[in-house]
């Protein structure tokens, strides 16, 4: 007689990872290093990464901490004391928040933070309000907390900044915790003190958890020609909603890191601030999940925020050159609407009316099959809409040196000549 086939039981994967989806920027930055490789010019405005080198003196603290073997071992999970310290006088300087430095978490790069941050606030099936445009990382972070992303659009003729109505119109009962991103990336976008404090009481009023992204908040831009001009060449401020409504610091997370202001991306070193109670669950999660950030990183993370900032300042300079280059070039494009950015290092154009034309024998009709086109057709690596929510725009990084950045408005033009 013969024995029956025993059962097998196929291996399943996790349904929340396999889920998530990659992160839009990366994957088109990526595609472009790849056609780089082989040969092909491309240039690529994908990645939101500064085209500098890290600061000298940064670099050699990080030298010098490599000579350290205190810096070999097991260090706090929460970060070293002296940079805590550091990142507590830039919150107080920066944000207008007094902080200890118990109330701070030092991160494996902002993301890290991020995810933290809403695991902190989030239960299963709450919601959380996300103005749209949004960073791609965003709703994958709020999903992998068991929460509902709700988007809350806002379109270039809001200069992609949403109001209190329609974040009122978007709250129910299940909404625990709003998204607050100025400057923003991908839209470069920067809320007024007004804007800011509006929508902090509002939040207040509500007792709604504030997730405020500030990572951008030193790479801001003189408002004139902006549509929002003051008068004057100064940069404006990026206005900390902590700093602009005082009582919300009771129910706001804010993150940070060196990444962009100090071209470091590669270091991989954020933080996160809020009240001691949330500090302290996210502490108990980072202590489990990673311990401490790298030693030397945060060295250098330390020196870079004591340190000078001659060079951070000709950064922000040469983005602002960048910057009016490009909406000057992208505007001449006939369907092609630019807000100018005020901060971050973006450009995030309305291509609507590029959608729906003959272009190179093709009609795209979204921004993806548009971003599809440039590449193949003008070899520029440009990141579409959809990564960030509705189709019909661009996101365009300016944070590639300036010939090149030329060259590849000009690859646009010529490929949308009338």
């Amino acid at each position: 007689m013969t024995e029956p086939a025993p059962l097998t039981r196929t291996p399943t994967l996790s349904r929340k990872l396999s889920a998530i989806a990659e992160s839009a920027t990366l994957k088109v930055d990526a595609k472009a290093k790849a056609l780089q490789a082989a040969g092909r010019p491309v240039i690529s405005y994908a990645a939101g990464e500064p085209d500098f080198a890290t600061p000298q003196f940064i670099v050699d603290a990080a030298a010098e901490a490599l000579h350290n073997p205190a810096n070999f071992r097991y260090t706090p999970a929460a970060g070293l004391p002296a940079l805590r310290e550091a990142i507590a006088a830039k919150t107080l300087r920066d944000s207008g928040l007094e902080v200890d430095p118990s109330q701070i978490i030092v991160t494996n790069g902002g993301k890290q933070a991020v995810y933290q941050a809403f695991q902190t606030v989030v239960n299963p099936g709450d919601a959380v309000l996300l103005p749209a445009p949004y960073w791609t990382t965003y709703p994958e972070a709020i999903a992998l907390a068991d929460g509902i992303p709700v988007e809350v659009f806002a379109g270039a003729d809001q200069h992609y900044k949403v109001t209190v109505e329609q974040l009122e119109a978007a709250r129910t009962e299940r909404t625990v915790a709003l998204v607050f991103v100025s400057p923003s990336n991908p839209t470069g976008s920067v809320y007024t003190l007004e804007e800011t404090r509006a929508i902090g009481e509002w939040a207040v009023e509500h007792g709604i958890w504030i997730i405020t992204d500030e990572i951008y908040q030193n790479l801001v831009y003189p408002s004139t020609g902006s549509g929002q001009a003051d008068g004057s060449d100064a940069p404006v401020k990026a206005v900390s909603i902590v700093e602009a409504v005082p009582d919300a610091a009771a129910q706001t997370i804010l993150v940070n890191g060196v990444a962009k202001t100090y071209a470091m991306t590669g270091w991989r070193l954020g933080w996160m601030v809020g009240p001691k109670e949330a500090i302290k669950i996210a502490g108990n999660l980072q202590s489990h999940l990673c311990s401490n950030v790298n030693n030397i990183a945060q060295r250098a993370a330390l020196a870079a925020l004591t340190g000078p900032q001659d060079e951070v300042e000709q950064m922000r300079q040469a983005f602002d050159r960048r910057r009016r280059t490009i909406v000057a070039e992208l505007s001449k494009i006939d369907g092609v609407e630019v807000p100018t950015p005020l901060g971050a290092f973006y450009a995030y154009p309305d291509v609507r009316g590029l959608l729906g034309r003959e272009w190179a024998g093709k009609t795209p009709t979204t921004s993806l099959e548009l971003a599809d086109l440039i590449l193949e057709e003008a070899e520029v690596a440009v990141v579409p809409g959809e990564a960030f929510g509705p189709s019909g725009y661009l996101r365009l990084s300016y944070a590639l040196g300036d010939d090149a950045l030329l060259e590849g408005v000009q690859r646009l033009q010529r490929l949308f000549a009338s």
